[in-house]
């Protein structure tokens, strides 16, 4: 059996919590995270945009950028958005969601920016 990593994580430290599949990852950079946004258009998914204070990530109520993004397929504007987002609040945590219509359900959801901890 290999090693297992134990990714220090704790409420008190908010710059060490894990959000969702890819916070185990190193940080997207701007390729990665255009190819997921590629992703989330190839599947016919409408993308949305929500932000929130680090301190308050593990709540269920993250604030929305916008509405969302319903038959958008133009990877730069939906980039656009998430850039804006980031720049409105740079101290907060940026998500990238992707909707889908069928499930009724986020097909996809992803912190792309981790705003600083206080």
């Amino acid at each position: 059996m290999s090693d297992m990593q134990d990714y220090k994580s704790s409420l008190a430290d908010t710059g060490s919590r894990k959000f969702e599949t890819f916070s185990y990852l190193p940080e997207m950079d701007s390729a990665q995270i255009r190819k997921q946004i590629e992703y989330i258009v190839s599947k016919g998914w409408n993308p949305g945009i929500e932000h929130t204070e680090p301190e308050n990530a593990f709540q269920n109520y993250w604030y929305m950028w916008k509405l969302p993004m319903f038959g958008e397929t133009d990877v730069d504007a939906i980039l656009a958005e998430c850039e804006a987002c980031h720049k409105a609040h740079p101290k907060n945590h940026v998500r990238l969601l992707g909707f889908d219509n069928y499930a009724q359900s986020a097909g996809a959801s992803m912190v792309i920016y981790r705003g600083k901890a206080v």
